[in-house]
């Protein structure tokens, strides 16, 4: 059966692995729409820019005259949001563009899906699926214990995760008020290979190759759940497959590491990865600890148990493999972030 998706913000770190992982099954067609801003690079579709079942929208997601035509003449049977702004530190800086995007731009998705949605046969009514892609931040800090599940309340700390809560609460109430078929994903700290630099995990990279100072936040104790980037996708596409309208649904890596951990950890994999080459080096004198930024969330961890128990999803990489694999993709790929 021929699925035809409509992905926005699908040149992104998450979208372009998204949509890779779509194109290898022969029965998905898809529209790629994104407005290409900063962190967006249309190479990280390179591979598959010349499939003929790949197709790419350059647009804002504001943009409704742009939009509803194409869904119409396009005719999807699944969107999928991930055009955000995700950056928090740049959300503190300058929130306008956080809510423009993150929450006017869901909005007007949710608006256009919704009258394309209602001229669908029946048939393709109940087939049809809005996915939004979002945060485990939306829910904002844990302590040392416990994790973040489907019904904990939303406590956002920054611009960024208050955005991105917002437009959780609208995709919601577009399947209250008016039946639209939806999905909510929340997800914890994704990287990977193509991630955008200003992410921890690639600064922390390559900063120690370029032997520049690798920056901390605070004392480095601040902890997150890494989920590596390909076990994210293969989460969302069974949850277009299997998930329940109306239904959100938890990602997480269950890899708990604090920063200081990451930082030390890729530090020493970077070692073992020179010495062999005659380079030398204690890459672990490069990490620095600077000023905190404001309302920093002490701890992310998400239950993963409603995806599990209903869908069957569980990680395939442990942080030790999925690092591996992140620092030996950047360092053969270190002219794509020149």
């Amino acid at each position: 059966m021929i699925m035809r998706y409509f992905v926005t913000g699908g040149a992104g770190f998450i979208g372009s692995a998204l949509i890779r992982k779509l194109i290898l099954d022969k029965n998905n067609i898809v529209l790629n729409y994104d407005n290409l801003t900063y962190s967006s690079n249309l190479k990280n579709l390179k591979k598959i820019s010349k499939n003929k079942r790949y197709f790419f929208v350059k647009g804002d997601i504001n943009d409704k005259e742009k939009i509803y035509p194409l869904l119409t003449d396009y005719k999807p049977d699944i969107i999928m949001n991930l055009a955000a702004e995700t950056h928090v530190d740049r959300s503190i800086i300058n929130a306008d563009k956080f809510i423009k995007t993150n929450i006017c731009g869901t909005f007007n998705l949710l608006d256009i899906a919704y009258k394309y949605w209602l001229n669908l046969s029946l048939k393709k009514q109940k087939e049809f699926r809005f996915h939004h892609i979002s945060t485990d931040e939306v829910y904002g800090s844990l302590p040392q214990n416990g994790k973040f599940s489907e019904g904990n309340p939303y406590c956002p700390s920054s611009p960024y995760s208050a955005s991105k809560a917002s437009s959780d609460h609208l995709v919601n109430a577009w399947f209250k008020t008016y039946d639209l078929p939806v999905l909510i994903t929340n997800c914890s700290n994704n990287y990977g290979p193509y991630q955008y630099p200003e992410k921890l995990i690639p600064k922390i990279i390559l900063n120690a190759f370029n032997k520049k100072n690798i920056p901390l936040y605070g004392n480095g104790d601040n902890i997150r759940d890494w989920l590596f980037v390909d076990d994210h996708v293969e989460a969302l596409i069974l949850v277009i497959k299997k998930g329940i309208p109306g239904e959100t649904y938890n990602i997480g890596g269950n890899c708990e590491k604090n920063n200081f951990e990451v930082a030390n950890l890729i530090c020493d994999l970077i070692r073992e990865y020179m010495e062999p080459k005659g380079e030398f080096f204690d890459y672990k004198s490069l990490i620095k600890f600077v000023k905190d930024r404001p309302g920093h969330d002490f701890r992310y961890a998400i239950d993963s148990s409603k995806i599990f128990n209903n869908l069957g999803w569980k990680p395939t990489e442990s942080f030790d493999t999925g690092i591996k694999k992140t620092i030996d993709w950047y360092f053969n790929n270190i002219e794509f972030f020149k």
